[in-house]
């Protein structure tokens, strides 16, 4: 799952040198979803129906554990169905999704009366964003989405509700 969540963002951005010379420009977000890894910011480049983006975000935090936060890639396409404008987005992407840990209570080979193992859960999953004044226009975000995960103890299916702001 690491893997695949370092390959994306080559594939997302190599597509670049296969397309025409369209317009297409950074944008800068911030928000909560799966456009932002949980509650963060992006980058992306878009065109006129499509945003390639890079994501760093934190989905949860503890106490205890402290803070979970990782990174993201994505992409978004405008013209997958046939709409009359650029604001209804579908997309792939992987990120941050959480971290679990757990409990081992029988003593190990040292004598410590339990064991701890923690790693972080990745995601990899579609995506619904509508832009409220279309992809290639500062505005509004909202979404939805759903992921498959790599988590031993955790529910292997999660997803995330997308508010946010594209500049």
């Amino acid at each position: 799952m690491r893997k695949l969540a370092l390959i994306l963002p080559i594939i997302a951005f190599s597509s670049l040198a296969a397309e025409d010379n369209q317009t297409q420009q950074y944008s800068v977000g911030i928000g909560m979803g799966a456009l932002y890894s949980g509650l963060g910011a992006n980058i992306a480049l878009v065109s006129k129906n499509d945003m390639k983006y890079l994501s760093a975000g934190c989905v949860e935090y503890s106490s205890r554990f402290g803070s979970t936060c990782g990174f993201g890639a994505g992409w978004v396409k405008t013209d997958l169905f046939n709409f009359e404008n650029n604001k209804h987005g579908f997309g792939i992407y992987a990120s941050i999704a959480g971290h679990e840990h757990s409990y081992r209570v029988n003593p190990d080979i040292n004598g410590r009366p339990y064991q701890v193992k923690e790693h972080d859960i990745y995601g990899v999953g579609v995506s619904y964003t509508y832009f409220f004044n279309g992809i290639n226009r500062s505005g509004t975000t909202l979404g939805i989405s759903i992921h498959g995960t790599n988590a031993d103890f955790e529910s292997t299916v999660g997803g995330f509700l997308q508010l946010g702001y594209q500049f």
